[in-house]
């Protein structure tokens, strides 16, 4: 028997070629040839394109179906319909107030301004002081506004862009990124900076690690690996930075990201991996050992979003409740986000993105070296930034201390998980997941759970619709541990239940039946128009 040669598979190839070519121009086989690579590298770029064929060919169809007139028109009749729909619900709501369309001949009083801002402050539909909405406002003490606005006005003009005018106040940011990086475990290597909120905080993480993989490891095409749950900000971040944000889903009964389709998510490109602790649909905390673990082994960098979960998810464990590590005391945890204006009861407007290692930190700055103006360095998005909102939030970590904090974390931990088992006790709903601190989500194999939360509304309560899957939740606060609050929502939750549950088959209506519509909308980008309408609503004023 002959010995197998490598020839025996090359020749068929080869004669095949040549008898194709063989008739061929000189120039006919270097065109067929320069075509074939062009295509086929224009295949390859195609397939391993980020989003894939079946997502991008969805929204070519979509956009073609688009401009059909007859698809168009209808179209433009419900934009139109949802623009003065939004537009009738901004004038019904400042109907009692004058619009202010030019700067007044002559500056008002003091008196006259908070008079006005009085007036306008009275505006709203909710009682958040009594405790009836979900999230928004985390904290409330008189006395605490007293000393924030006092101290918002002897720092209200200052600005830490100009360190050698204002070092006080530089220092103030300063204690406030190491205060709370004692909080999350962090060790002496540890930083980070104040910013104005946590969409902030994740996207200047984003661009850190960015430019850390571009500098380090030549990573030109970047993505991120986040879980599904993980907040609307990496979106942004990705449509900032040019990042690629690859979402993974959950684990539909712990509510946790499916770590097998995360770690299938991951490739040469990936320059962070994303965990929530908590998440805001949910309040379920992912496994951040697990992702650091991968972090670990691929060497990528790790991003814990604890801005929901801010001072209390840091003081879990201190306040008597079980949880897995998450923070810095988690190897392979590179950076944390965590909003002091949400559980550290500061002012809206302040944040913090704290890192591992200053060699992360450092990607976080933007340097401009050649401006006429000067050498500018800035730390954040933002160059003049507010010395009285980062005062404001020194005063008021000041003000708690450390057991302030732990009294405030029990009380709303305790509320949290009294609430809990009470909706758990209650025919036709379930929890998503299991809560890991404040936040509660509800939903219903019986009934559209928008009628519940479309009854509760009428009850006075509001809270936060979710979809895919539809549900709603509860993000519990300090004002809910008010005495009678949590029991007057377990009343309520309740009695609408058994209500719902008399006819469980009727449909929703109303603007809740709009939640449920939306998502059964299977192009997104018309969602995307109806939300671009909504946020142009938020600034109308009449026409002179």
């Amino acid at each position: 028997m002959r010995p197998f040669s490598g020839d025996n598979c090359v020749k068929p190839v080869t004669d095949c070629i040549n008898r194709a070519f063989g008739n061929k121009e000189p120039w006919q086989v270097a065109a067929i040839t320069a075509t074939t690579v062009v295509g086929g590298v224009w295949i390859w770029t195609e397939l391993t394109k980020d989003e894939s064929l079946y997502v991008r060919g969805k929204r070519q169809f979509f956009k073609l179906a688009k401009k059909l007139p007859p698809v168009r028109r209808q179209i433009e009749a419900e934009l139109n319909k949802a623009h003065n729909d939004f537009e009738s619900e901004i004038k019904k709501s400042n109907q009692h107030l004058a619009y202010s369309l030019r700067l007044p001949e002559k500056g008002l009083s003091n008196a006259q301004i908070l008079g006005l801002v009085d007036d306008h402050l009275k505006n709203g539909h909710y009682s958040w002081k009594d405790g009836c909405v979900s999230g928004a406002v985390y904290g409330y003490k008189p006395e605490l506004v007293e000393l924030v606005t006092e101290v918002y006005g002897k720092a209200s003009y200052t600005n830490p862009l100009h360190a050698d005018l204002f070092p006080g106040v530089c220092k103030m940011e300063a204690e406030v990124v190491r205060m709370a990086c004692t909080l999350f475990h962090g060790n002496n290597d540890s930083c980070g900076t104040m910013t104005t909120g946590g969409t902030e905080s994740i996207c200047m993480a984003m661009k850190a690690f960015r430019d850390y993989a571009r500098e380090h490891k030549g990573i030109t095409k970047p993505n991120i690996v986040v879980p599904r749950t993980a907040h609307a900000a990496f979106d942004k971040g990705g449509q900032y930075f040019n990042i690629h944000v690859r979402y993974v889903d959950v684990n539909p009964e712990t509510y946790e990201v499916d770590m097998k389709k995360f770690k299938r998510a991951i490739n040469s490109n990936t320059i962070l991996l994303v965990g929530s602790a908590p998440n805001f649909p949910y309040g379920t905390i992912d496994d951040i050992e697990a992702i650091a673990a991968l972090g670990v082994k691929y060497d990528i960098p790790v991003h814990v979003d604890a801005c929901l979960g801010s001072f209390v998810v840091a003081l879990v464990q201190h306040a008597g409740y079980q949880l897995r590590p998450f923070d810095f005391a988690v190897k392979g945890v590179s950076s944390i986000s965590a909003d002091t204006h949400k559980y550290g009861f500061a002012p809206k407007g302040s944040s913090v993105i704290m890192y591992s290692q200053k060699k992360f930190k450092d990607h976080q700055f933007t340097v401009t070296t050649d401006w006429p103006g000067g050498v500018y360095g800035s730390p954040t998005v933002n160059g003049s930034r507010a010395g009285g909102i980062i005062a404001a939030c020194w005063a008021t970590m000041m003000s708690y201390g450390y057991e302030g904090y732990l009294e405030a974390t029990k009380r709303i931990l305790d509320t949290a998980r009294y609430i809990e088992r009470g909706a758990r006790q209650i025919d036709g709903l379930f929890i998503f997941g299991k809560p890991a601190t404040s936040v509660i989500a509800f939903g219903s194999n019986v009934f559209d759970i928008f009628r519940l939360s479309d009854a509760l509304c009428k009850k006075g309560w509001s809270l936060n619709p979710l979809q895919f899957p539809s549900g709603v939740h509860i993000c519990i606060t300090d004002m809910h541990t008010q005495a009678g609050v949590a029991d007057k929502f377990l009343n309520d939750l309740r009695s609408c239940t058994a209500e719902i549950m008399k006819d469980p088959g009727q449909p929703v209506v109303g603007k809740f039946a709009l939640y449920g519509m939306a998502q059964s909308i299977p192009d997104r980008s018309v969602i995307g128009e109806v939300t671009r309408l909504f946020l142009h609503s938020m600034y109308y004023t009449p026409q002179k």
